[in-house]
Formats: C-alpha cells, sequence, structure tokens
C-alpha cells in the first residue's frame, strides 16, 4: 500500500484544479495552478505541461516539490510533498497523462510538452478551521459553500 489513499484519490478528482509549488533559481517560490493533476498509481501524482515553461524549468534544476489540492465546497484537501521528474513522448508515464488530456478536452486543443511525475515521499490533510474550531461537519460545509457559490454538487 502506497501514500496515497482513496480519500487523496477523491480529493483530487473533485477539485479539478490543484497548485504546484517550485522553486526558482533565485530560490524564490513559484505557484502555479494546474488542471491536469492526477493520481497515477499509490505513491505518484502526475501533471501534463501545457503551459509550464517555468514550472518545468524550476524542477529541471531543483526536482522538490508541493502539490496543494483542495476540494473547495468541502473545505478540505492534501498538501503532497515529493520529488518531480520530467518524462517526453514515448515515456508511458507521458503517454498515460496525454491520453487523460485527449480524453477530457478533445484532439489537439491543448499542446503536450512534457509529463511530471512526482513521487509523494509526504502527504499532509488540510481542513478548513470550520472543521477544528466551528464543529462543522463535511456535508454541512459542502451544502453551505455550494450555496455560497450557486453550484450545485454532485
Amino acid at each position: 500500500m502506497g501514500i496515497i489513499t482513496e480519500d487523496m484519490r477523491q480529493i483530487v478528482t473533485s477539485a479539478k484544479l490543484a497548485f504546484v509549488a517550485t522553486v526558482c533559481e533565485d530560490g524564490s517560490p513559484n505557484l502555479s495552478p494546474k488542471g491536469s493533476v492526477r493520481v497515477y498509481d499509490d505513491d505518484h501524482l502526475v501533471f501534463m505541461n501545457m503551459a509550464s515553461p517555468n514550472t518545468v524549468e524550476n524542477l529541471r534544476h531543483n526536482p522538490r516539490v508541493e502539490v496543494n489540492v483542495i476540494d473547495f465546497l468541502l473545505r478540505r484537501g492534501y498538501r503532497f510533498k515529493g520529488t518531480a521528474e520530467i518524462r517526453g513522448k514515448g515515456d508511458p508515464v507521458y503517454d498515460w497523462s496525454r491520453q487523460w488530456v485527449l480524453n477530457t478536452h478533445g484532439d489537439p486543443i491543448y499542446p503536450c510538452h512534457e509529463a511530471v511525475l512526482i513521487k509523494v515521499d509526504r502527504a499532509l490533510r488540510v481542513d478548513s478551521p470550520a472543521y477544528t474550531f466551528g464543529h462543522a461537519n463535511e456535508d454541512d460545509l459542502k451544502h453551505e459553500w455550494a450555496a455560497n457559490y450557486g453550484v450545485t454538487y454532485l
């Protein structure tokens, strides 16, 4: 059994958006939204470099990465810490990720430059203070925030 649990998988799938933090050459932080983060297996996340030249360049110099994924209606998620590898065309990770892009968005709407495979070394749960201090439960928060945003939660 790997680090990534079924709950983590569900959050990554439901969130639809993740934020990937890398370190620039000058040591400053770089935070970039990614809509293609997926669970690859029990120990890895992956995203496709469609428009991420700074993120990928940073990872070439320093492969350490953190990925934050929060389901905004549930008000909870995870911080995944690990190391990244760049995978190009012909690599099984690239092919798997590219197929997801094609299945989701069609061909050839988005360029698929490289896949970024992240070996997750540590995963930390992130909860809204509403759980800790407000003693809220997930279902109540889901309905409250869905109403606030005017959306229907599936």
